[in-house]
């Protein structure tokens, strides 16, 4: 094949790669024309986790679209980035407000587990209060919902939802991960930290969402996450179940949003993305 259609990652792409050393991004291709833009390094001034020794990502100067996003993405299992339209509306991630965690810890963490702990948390803390907002559960965490019915290829769907969020005007990011849902971790996103310390552990909840509603990581602000599904909760039986997981994964959505899992469950429904936001 042409080298002109296929080559190495261009540029300053191989140093998100063990910090730039030649043997990291062996056999790593990227063949899409890629617009301006620099690495992201993490602020040495803001708290770190653990000492990264190269960038956490990459980022396009000025918006992309989304044509461009599912090109990158077609390529992710020959380039090992996955593609992520940031928002900077809140502030520019060239600040480098991030705390890059060790992709290898996501594994430590499981869903279930996190879901029981958040849910415990909270009754303990309501101990004396209606629970009525999280009925039929209440004090008693349901745990994990059944896997959902796919409607589409996660891919494509994802593709769709892409395009659909680049009219908002985000750039593009690219970020050394063998699976989408470990960016939080990778790039050391803060914006759940008044809910979760850590952000190891919602990428081993989002990875479970690839694996049960085929969810993929789309798009991401400092305080604000998008997924696309294509295997989303049909019933309102299943998408009362869903919206308990959601709940742990992100209070804010409940209540601030509809206030009881019933009204966040019909929001969910059928509904092939899902959106998040925390204070």
């Amino acid at each position: 094949m042409d080298d002109v259609e296929v080559r190495h990652l261009p540029g300053d792409l191989p140093q998100l790669f063990d910090g730039g050393d030649p043997a990291g991004d062996a056999g790593r291709t990227l063949s899409v024309p890629l617009p301006g833009g620099d690495l992201v390094w993490p602020d040495p001034g803001y708290p770190q986790r653990q000492l990264l020794m190269r960038p956490a990502f990459w980022l396009s100067d000025e918006p992309v679209s989304g044509e461009l996003w599912t090109r990158v993405r077609a390529e992710h299992g020959r380039s090992g980035l996955w593609p992520l339209l940031m928002d900077e509306t809140d502030q520019p991630w060239a600040a480098g407000q991030i705390a890059p965690e060790p992709v290898a810890e996501v594994a430590n963490y499981h869903p279930h587990a996190f879901m029981y702990e958040v849910w415990a948390d909270w009754a303990d803390q309501a101990a004396d209060e209606d629970h009525g907002d999280l009925a039929p559960f209440g004090r008693h965490c349901p745990g994990p919902a059944p896997a959902g019915v796919q409607v589409d290829d996660a891919g494509a769907m994802s593709d769709r939802h892409a395009r659909a969020l680049a009219a908002r005007g985000m750039s593009l990011g690219l970020v050394p991960v063998d699976r989408g849902a470990d960016v939080l971790a990778a790039v050391g996103w803060q914006g759940a930290l008044n809910h979760n310390e850590w952000t190891a552990p919602l990428s081993a909840v989002l990875r479970s969402w690839e694996e049960r509603f085929g969810a993929r990581v789309v798009g991401l602000g400092f305080n604000t996450l998008e997924l696309s599904v294509a295997a989303p909760p049909v019933t309102t039986r299943h998408a009362v179940h869903v919206a308990a997981e959601h709940w742990a994964f992100c209070p804010d959505i409940l209540f601030q949003g509809p206030g009881t899992l019933a009204g966040y469950a019909e929001e969910i429904r059928a509904k092939t993305n899902w959106s998040f936001w925390w204070d």
